[in-house]
């Protein structure tokens, strides 16, 4: 490809400097060719007399009107044609408007214009306007080089760089990383490929939530290929000014391939990438879609001449226009998911390198307590764990710090001046343990690790930690209800302890309805609509960002789903509340621990609940951790 501007050095003159000039000289022009169309000198002949003559035409009666300035007096001949304009110096003269009086001319006052003063009026509005505009066009500008109008440079905002990172330095993200060998095999050996007839991949597109290592993998390709490295993140091909984000991509884009084989990074390409027929441009000159239309360009010009390879980060590839992901451009996409329980134990090995850890600390256990937590959650987790070390002045990172830095990142800061009164923390100890107890005693909920009266977080007055033993990516329909089981087991334990609900519940209830709406509309899970989608989700997220209404079905449909919903929910809230009657003992003493600790582990939940099953020859109905 090549260079539009046919190799001539750029203009480095500032137009901006240039327009105020020309602007400034147009102003002085027009000023001293115009007229003023409040003087009284619009034609005839201008004369200037001293003020002892012009005051004697006065008195000789041969001037029909005087205008009196602070510094001039002008004067206009009574019966000369064509007209006779007389000015002269205004001096100290009590008499001259007496003079005036006597002889019946008519006098007014007139403000004199001085030419400096009057060219400040007029150049000083624009001027202030150019600095303004000058201001924000630099601020805005500044990182593109060549100048506030140096349009077609991003220099400054390309970091060019040859990352020392390798595959090994990366945990937890085997696949992703066994999906991109083939691009760095290719970067280093172009010609085998070429040998065989093999095309690379033009485009890999890496997805996957914040925080899972996208970038870092990028990275890794290139350090691992031993190739240049240049990035830049979607936003910085974004600006006011139409045309920047595609003369942008231009430069980017010439840059790798002047130093080819290299590697181009796009990161959060959803940026400039989101789908055209999203309803979100403006018009056919939106920029954000002329900038899109120059990455299809570009992407489509590569040649076997120049490999270079783009990748680009998302984690909202459902809203990505279908031209990026098409064949020849973003031909592959890598997903970049959370770790599994193997993977956060090798990213936690690789973070607390320098952390000095306590004998009672357990990377197993802290790895199944963070199930579905990316890399950089537990690079967090550690960090904080060892701040909470330091801040107490401890030689060395212990379980108790971490177990607080975990609960720290999933729930919340510890609000300890948050104070309950003693009514509201009993409310909150019951609550919470019809939450926990629920959690134990029905199949298919997530195993009781912690619960607490403690406030955490921005309105969290209490919390039931659960915790999966590993990442869920299917949930069975008993699974859901018992989530369901669960999040009523807060409200029903205040019912039946306390003979009075609170607001306390309200979130649960919300989840508990979403949970049940979403088995109707998207899972098929019910009778309501059968094996029919009733909302179309993918369609949702991508045009209308999934906050908008997109029903597909009727009213009476509608009605139908609101009886399920409002049925269901009863018929399992009076479940949940037997059972908390049949285990009304161990709510009990379960309350009255937390109300005098705070805290129970979920290992003493269970005994409570074991120790009341024996002491009332019940049949056991807690759930083995093998099925749980």
């Amino acid at each position: 490809m090549t260079n539009n501007d046919g190799g001539k050095k750029p203009n480095n003159k500032n137009p901006i400097l240039i327009f105020l000039i020309v602007g400034i000289v147009a102003i002085i022009l027009f000023k001293l060719f115009s007229t003023d169309g409040s003087s009284i000198f619009s034609n005839g002949i201008n004369q200037s007399v001293e003020y002892s003559e012009f005051k004697k035409l006065v008195k000789d009666g041969q001037i029909q009107s005087v205008s009196i300035g602070q510094t001039m007096i002008k004067g206009v001949n009574k019966n000369s044609t064509p007209n006779i304009y007389y000015t002269t110096k205004r001096v100290q003269d009590s008499t001259f408007v007496p003079l005036l009086d006597e002889k019946g001319v008519n006098y007014s006052g007139f403000n004199e214009q001085n030419f400096f003063t009057d060219m400040i009026g007029w150049i000083m509005p624009v001027l202030i306007i150019m600095l303004i505009w000058y201001f924000f066009a630099s601020r805005m500008q500044k990182n593109m080089g060549g100048g506030v109008f140096g349009l077609g440079s991003a220099n400054k905002l390309i970091n060019a760089e040859r990352p020392n990172v390798r595959f090994d330095d990366m945990a937890g993200n085997k696949e992703a990383k066994e999906e991109v060998v083939e691009v760095v095999d290719f970067l280093k050996y172009p010609e085998r490929y070429a040998a065989v007839g093999a095309k690379i991949p033009k485009g890999v597109l890496l997805v996957g939530p914040p925080g899972t290592g996208k970038t870092l993998l990028a990275k890794a390709v290139a350090g691992e290929a031993n190739v240049p490295f240049f990035s830049m993140s979607g936003s910085s091909f974004i600006e006011m000014f139409v045309g920047l984000g595609a003369s942008r991509v231009r430069d980017l884009f010439d840059k790798a391939k002047k130093q080819a084989p290299s590697i181009i990074f796009i990161d959060e390409i959803d940026a400039i990438g989101k789908s055209r027929a999203a309803g979100s441009m403006v018009g056919g000159n939106d920029e954000r879609e002329q900038t899109l239309n120059q990455l299809l360009a570009e992407m489509d010009g590569f040649g076997s001449t120049a490999p270079v390879i783009v990748l680009a980060a998302t984690n909202r590839p459902e809203v990505l226009d279908p031209a990026l992901l098409r064949p020849g451009r973003f031909d592959r996409q890598v997903l970049v998911d959370a770790p599994d329980f193997k993977g956060r134990i090798e990213i936690l090995k690789v973070h607390i390198k320098g952390v000095s850890l306590g004998k009672d600390v357990d990377l197993n256990e802290i790895a199944k307590f963070t199930a579905g937590l990316a890399g950089a959650d537990l690079a967090n987790i550690i960090n904080e764990a060892a701040l909470l070390a330091g801040r107490e002045n401890k030689k060395e990172v212990t379980h108790k710090h971490f177990k607080e830095a975990m609960e720290r990142t999933m729930i919340g800061l510890e609000k300890k001046s948050r104070r309950l009164s003693a009514k509201e923390k009993k409310i909150v100890a019951y609550h919470e343990s019809g939450h926990a107890l629920m959690g134990e005693v029905t199949k298919g909920a997530h195993r009781v690790n912690k619960v607490s009266i403690i406030p955490r977080g921005m309105g969290a007055l209490g919390y039931t930690l659960h915790t999966p033993e590993e990442n869920k990516h299917l949930e069975q329909k008993h699974e859901m209800f018992a989530m369901i089981n669960v999040l009523l087991g807060g409200r029903a334990s205040e019912e039946v302890f306390l003979g009075e609900i609170s607001n306390g519940a309200s979130d649960d209830l919300r989840r508990a309805t979403g949970i049940l709406k979403n088995m109707i509309v998207y899972y098929g899970m019910t009778d309501v609509s059968g094996l029919m989608v009733l909302e179309d989700f993918t369609a949702r997220n991508r045009f209308l960002g999934g906050g908008a209404n997109t029903r597909e079905y009727s009213n009476e449909t509608a009605q139908k789903m609101d009886k399920y919903i409002q049925e269901k929910l009863q018929e399992h809230y009076e479940h949940v509340k037997q059972t908390l009657r049949d285990y009304s003992g161990a709510i009990e003493n379960m309350a009255k621990e937390l109300l005098d600790k705070e805290v129970i582990e979920g290992d003493r939940v269970r005994e409570i609940i074991e120790q009341y099953e024996i002491d009332n020859n019940m049949e056991s109905r807690l759930i083995p951790l093998e099925e749980a």
